[in-house]
């Protein structure tokens, strides 16, 4: 990953931080409306699942200035979420929510390079977690 690219994804989750309950909520809406089997994986509370979620991104985006330090971090996730009945095609469906939940939240600010920044960053960190649990 380039400067760049992190720089987009840094400054657009900022904006996104100070709303990561109601961005959570979008998330969770969405994802089960692309694809309601999804939602027995979440057995928790999911308001508490949203902080959760929230709170892994937030670290993740912290840590791409250095990606080999949080990569056991993310291999680990990988590896807990097969273990939740999460497969593979699922990480698709995710990303998906994810971008549209952006798109939602930063409104104008979601420019195609943020949007690409956002696809390039999660596809990275996708990988690294399907290569964790499934290879």
């Amino acid at each position: 990953m380039n400067a760049d690219t992190i720089n987009l994804v840094q400054q657009s989750f900022a904006q996104v931080r100070p709303n990561a309950a109601g961005a959570a909520d979008l998330f969770y809406r969405r994802l089960f409306e692309l694809d309601p089997e999804l939602r027995p994986l979440f057995n928790s509370d999911i308001g508490e699942q949203g902080a959760k979620l929230m709170d892994m991104i937030g670290v993740a985006v912290d840590g791409l200035d250095d990606l080999d330090a949080i990569t056991p971090a993310v291999q680990d996730l990988g590896v807990r979420h097969r273990g939740y009945g999460v497969r593979p095609e699922h990480y698709d469906t995710v990303g998906e929510a994810l971008l549209w939940t952006l798109d939602q939240g930063l409104g104008d600010a979601f420019t195609p390079d943020v949007r690409a920044a956002w696809a390039e960053t999660y596809g990275l960190l996708a990988g690294v977690m399907k290569g964790a649990a499934y290879e």
